[in-house]
């Protein structure tokens, strides 16, 4: 390749289908990527109150069969991922189903991977380090937030290192991503803050990164937009539809930007608090967030001030430095006004653990593509800043 070239990829899900009504095509779906039996990959919640039996139900009645795996933790582990490839391979299934929000499709992603390449799940932290081709794989998305339905990236705590590992590759990316509002619709409060932080998260990482393109950025920015203009009611109104669409469709838009964009010390930083901790990851993205992009500010003032236009936020007559703090001044500003902790502190986050932590964040894939290199004393410094 010649010197300043460079090729930027671009990855989805072959199919897409969004909208009210839209996980009840999960089985048409299913008999279209040739699935026999499927495991469905869900939480303990999801299969409680029934809406796993109707998936499973849903399948049966396009031809297949299912068996439910209801293991998937809030931070899914090496553990959930063993036991569910032992169900698998029980009940000889040849195909998945994910059921959930980012914990169940990362259990999937790690159920796949090691269902056609072998070993354990830890051996593919990093990127592209499988050879072989996932089963059959559809995600059915409940939460407006990861966007793990339709992403590359795949999160699994390693419980011996207590560390969040961050597996990219492309093969893990679903054949079929559903994201129907409907399932989205009675989710608490809290959990809709959280996922929506994240989303936002994804959105603005996205725009900063290195590799950021204007496909990436397009999404990213009308992400911004949508979920600046309806977290909120979706927080304060869980009933609200078309905030719940608009809140799926944001998370899926940023989903598409930071799966090719890739993401920064945000994310890098906040998968260690999950790992030790076991912390809500969208929580911890929306605590670290405006810190991490405080310190970034200087790499691509012009950027955040873009931000603060997309969130609605007036700046004529302001410098660009000054318009990117109004970004910051709104993000924290969103953070607050739908219950975010305003701090790590209050998370019991120790200050004896930001070393390693720190030390665990600047090896993580997420980082390489931060805007603005940081050194150890950095990012223990974020850490603190946050706390």
């Amino acid at each position: 390749m010649a010197l300043g070239e460079q090729v930027y990829g671009y990855f989805m899900p072959t199919v897409n289908l969004m909208g009210a009504g839209a996980a009840k095509k999960v089985g048409e779906q299913l008999a279209v990527q040739g699935g026999k039996k499927a495991l469905i990959v869900t939480d303990a919640f999801l299969a409680q109150i029934g809406m796993a039996d109707e998936i499973k139900a849903n399948i049966e009645a396009a031809g297949a069969q299912a068996v439910i795996f209801a293991g998937a933790e809030p931070n899914p582990t090496d553990n959930n991922v063993h036991d569910g490839l032992k169900v698998y391979r029980e009940n000889d299934c040849d195909s998945i189903v994910s059921l959930g929000g980012g914990s169940s499709h990362d259990c999937a992603k790690g159920i796949g991977i090691v269902a056609t390449n072998g070993g354990n799940i830890r051996e593919y932290e990093g990127i592209d380090k499988s050879a072989k081709a996932m089963p059959p794989f559809i995600a059915v998305n409940t939460t407006a937030g990861t966007a793990s339905e339709m992403t590359r990236f795949c999160i699994i705590t390693d419980t011996d290192r207590h560390v969040k590992m961050a597996i990219v590759d492309w093969r893990c990316t679903p054949n079929v991503a559903i994201n129907d509002p409907l399932l989205m619709m009675k989710k608490p409060p809290a959990l809709t803050a959280a996922t929506g932080m994240d989303a936002l998260t994804h959105a603005v990482e996205a725009y900063v990164s290195t590799i950021a393109t204007p496909v990436t950025d397009s999404a990213a920015l009308m992400a911004i937009k949508l979920i600046s203009e309806n977290l909120r009611t979706a927080v304060a109104n869980g009933d609200n539809f078309e905030a719940r669409d608009k809140m799926a469709y944001a998370e899926f838009l940023a989903g598409m930007a930071f799966n090719n964009a890739s993401l920064g010390y945000v994310h890098a930083m906040a998968h260690q608090l999950g790992g030790f901790y076991n912390l809500p990851h969208g929580v911890c993205n929306a605590i670290l967030l405006p810190h991490v992009e405080r310190f970034n500010l200087i790499a691509s003032p012009q950027r955040f001030a873009d931000i603060a236009v997309a969130m609605g936020e007036n700046i004529e007559g302001l410098s660009t430095r000054e318009a990117a703090d109004v970004a910051l001044a709104a993000i924290e500003k969103l953070s607050a006004d739908i219950g975010i902790p305003a701090g790590l502190s209050e998370l019991n986050v120790k200050e004896a653990d930001l070393k390693i932590m720190a030390e665990n964040a600047m090896k993580d894939a997420c980082s390489f593509t931060n805007p603005r290199k940081a050194t150890l004393e950095d990012v223990i410094q974020i850490y603190k800043n946050a706390m």
